[in-house]
């Protein structure tokens, strides 16, 4: 082979290198480049999905805090459950300190007189002969100190069968304890009758004690002055109070 021939080849093979070579580098360049845009596509797409994978769990947590608010809301449930177990039972123990506390509050003195504790009689006390007064007096027998504070009920029976209550008066009740054998007293004031006209014909005062419901028939004194009817707010009870 001639020099102009070898040097020809050689340099053909040396293109053929450089063509090779710059081929090479090209698909190195493209692949590094297809790799870059995968892995910023990589890199787009975790992101994305990662926002992906937040924004449900978001909804999620969303939609979890209702169900939390709903366990809350449960927890808040059964807590008010028991706190109105825990008012139920504490009710239950104010109602018992409730009629414990009446039950000091009735017993000892001070507790009111019952009935039959008393011995109760009507007298004329009119203190002129225009003014009409029956005077009430309730007699401690027991054995006990108790009270007759307050108004007395009182109607009067007149002699045809018929029955009236009387008007309380306006005066401010009293304390009034009673000891054993004590007397208190109150008074039924009236219309004195001077005409001579009055169909009133009282026969008995039925007298029922302060905070007391059984009652006593007594008849209605005979000395007592005319009583001018009708049974009207004319006739007043007064307050009890202790005898002098």
């Amino acid at each position: 082979m001639s020099f102009s021939a070898t040097a020809r080849t050689t340099a053909r093979r040396r293109a053929v290198r450089v063509a090779a070579a710059v081929l090479v580098a090209t698909a190195g360049l493209s692949l590094t480049a297809c790799s870059g845009a995968d892995a910023t596509s990589a890199k787009a797409a975790g992101s994305v999905g990662a926002s992906a994978a937040a924004e449900p769990s978001g909804a999620g947590s969303s939609a979890a805090v209702p169900g939390a608010d709903a366990q809350s809301d449960n927890a808040k449930s059964d807590k008010v459950k028991s706190g109105n177990a825990k008012s139920g039972s504490g009710g239950g123990a104010s109602s018992r300190v409730g009629s414990g506390s009446g039950a000091a509050k009735g017993g000892g003195t001070g507790k009111f007189c019952r009935t039959s504790e008393l011995n109760i009689e009507a007298v004329d006390s009119s203190p002129d002969s225009s003014t009409g007064d029956v005077t009430v007096q309730m007699t401690n027998t027991g054995g006990r100190t108790c009270s007759t504070t307050g108004f007395a009920g009182v109607d009067l029976k007149d002699a045809d069968g018929t029955s009236a209550p009387v008007h309380r008066g306006h005066e401010q009740p009293r304390i009034t304890d009673l000891k054993p054998g004590d007397t208190a007293t109150f008074s039924i004031s009236y219309k004195v009758d001077s005409s001579g006209d009055s169909l009133a014909s009282p026969t008995n005062i039925i007298v029922t004690p302060p905070n007391e419901t059984h009652s006593v028939s007594l008849k209605w004194p005979a000395e007592a002055l005319k009583l001018a009817g009708p049974y009207d707010e004319k006739i007043q009870v007064h307050p009890v109070g202790i005898a002098n």
